[in-house]
């Protein structure tokens, strides 16, 4: 199937909801409470980025962007001009006033990079693409200045961007390893790449016979290939990333066509991606669309706190592990989630998820999450060129940035959302 039509598949409106899990012993898990919340858009958002527990960018379909900066009390949305038919697939932020946001489309030059500095007022176009075959499936950053933007192969070639002045962008394509045929990466949530501390990065792919993480120790000047044991296919691979320090790492993935729903499993490293081990396999089906560590949060791109706790989201379900995956707990009630993130590392910060109908908030004193809803929305199908982006997302998320998101150790609950209430693990 086509990278651009299986996002075709389910169109919906998705609300934001803000979580905040009560700190949980080993053996007393609660399930957080949600109060719906207005993203003040009705249109599918698809990304989300958490800058701190007051500011959340959220982005998503119709060239649609939303931010908070009360905490998710109240949301302003806009469209960005000359983008009212274009989806963004990616929103990175570092303030209330400085965001990026990445664009997909049915033309070449529908995939573009912009950048506000004025909180959404105005927006700039930094980046628009000319490659005709050329897909972008997200990208991340370091600081405010320092990012990657990241393709699909073409022609065996990742065309892949760095911008290390925040305003312009440079091809790296000679920096990357060879793509293998028909490799491509998938932009369900965002978190197909993630960056950590000042210049380690990770890429995860698939649509080939071996799905891969591509790696950089310094800030992208040279790649390395590594394979990962995760089922992959012309409709499967690695779909999301997450690093908590240079050397542990877990990687998400699993298979797109309906035919085959259990391939969503989970490997970790501990060599910083060389080499990757299975885990027990997660209780969701499908393919995992975002996870992350808990400590993830904006403003420290990728800075690790420590903690081992993921929750994964995905069309599937979702789950949460506090070590790693050696176990999983389910989140109840919880489908169409494909993106989560932590607003903030402290205690007592909310935690933000996004759902099919609203918005929610709790706060009873556990770590920040996010959690972008994502569903299969649709970039336009494209022959000849799989479903690399994995299903469109379509989801209401309102906050922080794509998917991608942990439960912390600290609190050890992880909480879960449906469309408009929540539960709580406690």
């Amino acid at each position: 199937m086509l990278k651009r039509s299986l996002t075709t598949l389910l169109i919906s409106a998705f609300a934001c909801a803000i979580l905040n899990a009560q700190e949980l012993s080993p053996i007393h898990q609660r399930q957080p409470t949600l109060t719906p919340q207005n993203s003040g858009t009705t249109s599918g958002l698809i990304a989300v980025w958490p800058v701190n527990p007051q500011v959340v960018w959220a982005s998503g379909r119709d060239g649609t962007f939303t931010v908070t900066t009360d905490g998710g009390r109240t949301w302003r949305a806009g469209v960005v001009p000359g983008a009212e038919l274009l989806q963004f697939r990616d929103v990175q932020a570092f303030s209330a006033s400085v965001a990026y946001l990445l664009s997909i489309g049915g033309d070449p030059t529908d995939f573009r990079i912009y950048k506000t500095e004025d909180g959404g007022a105005t927006w700039t176009i930094q980046f628009e693409n000319q490659n005709p075959n050329a897909f972008y499936d997200g990208f991340a950053f370091w600081t405010p200045h320092r990012g990657i933007a990241h393709s699909d192969s073409v022609n065996g070639v990742f065309p892949d961007l760095r911008t290390t002045d925040g305003m312009t962008w440079q091809d790296i394509s000679n920096n990357m390893p060879p793509a293998l045929p028909g490799e491509f990466s998938f932009a369900s949530s965002g978190t197909c790449v993630t960056t950590q501390g000042g210049r380690n990065a990770w890429i995860a792919t698939g649509g080939a016979t071996i799905a891969r993480i591509l790696a950089t120790r310094d800030g992208g000047n040279t790649w390395n290939a590594y394979n990962t044991p995760l089922f992959s296919s012309p409709s499967g691979g690695a779909f999301t990333v997450d690093f908590r320090d240079p050397f542990d790492g877990i990687v998400g993935g699993g298979d797109l066509d309906p035919s085959n729903p259990n391939n969503a499993d989970t490997a970790t490293s501990t060599d910083g991606g060389q080499t990757w081990t299975l885990t027990n396999p997660p209780p969701v089906t499908g393919a995992i669309f975002g996870l992350s560590y808990v400590g993830q949060t904006g403003g420290g791109a990728g800075n690790n706190l420590g903690r081992a706790v993921v929750v994964t989201a995905n069309d599937g379900g979702a789950a949460w592990t506090p070590d790693e995956g050696n176990t999983w707990f389910t989140l109840p009630g919880v489908s169409g989630y494909w993106a989560v993130a932590f607003a903030s590392p402290k205690a007592g910060a909310p935690l933000f998820l996004a759902s099919t109908a609203s918005t929610s908030k709790t706060n009873p004193g556990m770590k920040p999450v996010c959690l972008a809803l994502r569903h299969q929305v649709p970039p336009r199908a494209v022959p000849s060129k799989v479903h690399r982006s994995g299903p469109a997302v379509t989801s209401k998320v309102p906050f922080g940035k794509t998917p991608r998101c942990v439960l912390s150790q600290m609190w050890k609950a992880a909480q879960a959302c449906s469309a408009s209430i929540c539960s709580s693990l406690s």
